[in-house]
């Protein structure tokens, strides 16, 4: 059981966080907060968090490779990136069209890793994808929208966001010798921070906001954001591979639209509960055919 789930559940459960973070960046602007400065807080508090990690487990930076510097160093910044990018895609955007715009880094990371290993689409990544792509559209509830009005600088940065998490996906896929996964997510932080504070709101840290209340959103952001997806791709992502990650992260729309409900108290419709179970069973089929594939072969070899 151990070997055929934990890597894949570790994969949802850190996109499910993902899928958390919009509702609290929504209760924060209730709150009188900007969405930037609501972005800039998670990753303030995500490099807190990772420090007092790194501080308390080991204190010392490792030493590591040209080409691990390299890889933590494009890690992080397409960590922040995305953060970025998908926060501007907003300004052009419905929310439901943006959403739909970022899940497009499941076809695109599945693409990815096909010209990395020089493989081609298997059959059941096809129909997975097919699913995905079907229940993202149903879930997001854009059925109804009128797409005619939307500026060209919108699909640019929508599309730009997912080929941006899709990036993050499969370099964070890759492992890096010589470091330790809290001393991987502490060293993305100080990327992603850095990234962060030059096009976002960095007069957070000395404008009283953050004590002033922005620190609970901070926090949540921070580690839900940050510390959770980090700590679990660094451990998960090498073990499941560049191909499944795509489409296991796909969990975080799901996540979204029912965190939306229970706290915003957003409508959901019979079509976007169809939606959320196709994406379920896209997600799903890969794993079942391979956990399927491994038993057939063990039954062979006995």
């Amino acid at each position: 059981m151990k070997a055929t789930w934990i890597y894949p559940l570790m994969i949802v459960i850190a996109s499910s966080s993902y899928g958390i973070l919009s509702t609290i960046v929504k209760v924060a602007m209730q709150h009188g907060y900007t969405s930037s400065e609501a972005i800039t807080s998670q990753y303030v508090f995500g490099f807190l968090l990772a420090l007092i990690l790194f501080i308390a487990t080991q204190r010392t930076l490792p030493k590591l490779t040209k080409s691990g510097v390299v890889l933590l160093i494009c890690a992080g910044f397409f960590t922040a990136l995305t953060g970025i990018v998908y926060g501007e895609s907003l300004n052009y955007l419905p929310a439901s069209l943006a959403v739909v715009m970022l899940f497009q880094f499941t076809w695109i990371g599945l693409l990815m890793d096909c010209v990395i290993k020089k493989r081609f689409l298997s059959r059941i990544e096809l129909i997975s994808l097919g699913f995905l792509l079907t229940g993202t559209i149903f879930a997001a509830g854009i059925i109804d929208v009128d797409l005619s009005q939307i500026p060209w600088q919108g699909w640019a940065l929508g599309l730009a966001s997912a080929f941006s998490f899709a990036t993050f996906l499969q370099i964070n896929a890759r492992p890096v010798e010589g470091v330790t996964m809290i001393g991987r997510t502490f060293i993305l932080s100080i990327v992603a921070l850095t990234v962060i504070s030059i096009f976002l709101s960095p007069e957070i840290m000395w404008n009283g906001q953050i004590t002033a209340g922005l620190w609970k959103f901070g926090l949540m952001l921070g580690f839900f954001g940050i510390i959770l997806p980090i700590l679990l791709f660094s451990i998960a992502a090498p073990k499941v591979g560049g191909g499944l990650v795509p489409i296991l992260s796909a969990m975080e729309l799901p996540v979204a639209i029912i965190v939306s409900v229970l706290v915003l108290k957003e409508t959901l419709t019979g079509i976007q509960v169809g939606g959320i179970v196709l994406v379920l069973i896209g997600m799903v089929l890969p794993s079942y055919f391979a956990a399927r594939k491994r038993r057939m072969i063990s039954t062979h070899t006995e």
